[in-house]
């Protein structure tokens, strides 16, 4: 595993401690991600984006969708029904599992739906009105003129 040294980062600039402790949370995690359940992150407008997860088999009350601390948390839990049924091949996971996506600053969670097997869930970037771009308008310097009540500095020996 290679290892990054982040400090001429924090040297060199301000604010952005964030983004060099998710990479330092990124490089150091040795433990490979889950690839279950299978997900989708789609860029639908400019500042607008959905996740769409695959859920086959979990009902509305079975998934959760959460945010905490920047965090959106997409969890499910399956009650257990399989008793008493016998599979001969069970190829449809209704295992429990936990996904955690990592939020920008200004990105909401507008709402979830959950319709043929998929849990689609719609963000939004809003970025406030402070940092939006704005036009500075460029004043004219004042041009003064010499009055009587001005007096020329002389330089003193």
């Amino acid at each position: 595993m290679r290892h990054f040294d982040f400090a001429p980062l924090y040297r060199a600039t301000v604010g952005f401690d964030q983004i060099a402790d998710m990479m330092d949370r990124v490089l150091a995690s040795d433990v490979t991600q889950p690839t279950y359940p299978p997900y989708n992150i789609e860029k639908t407008a400019d500042d607008a984006y959905r996740i769409s997860i695959a859920v086959a088999g979990f009902a509305d009350d079975d998934l959760s969708v959460e945010v905490k601390d920047h965090q959106l948390v997409v969890s499910a839990r399956k009650a257990e029904e399989d008793e008493g049924r016998s599979y001969l091949h069970r190829g449809i996971a209704t295992r429990a599992f936990e996904r955690r996506f990592t939020l920008a600053d200004h990105v909401r969670v507008e709402g979830a739906t959950h319709e043929n097997g998929m849990l689609h869930i719609e963000l939004r970037r809003e970025i406030p009105e402070a940092l939006k771009p704005r036009r500075i308008a460029i004043a004219k310097p004042e041009r003064r003129a010499i009055g009587k009540d001005v007096v020329d500095s002389q330089q003193v020996n």
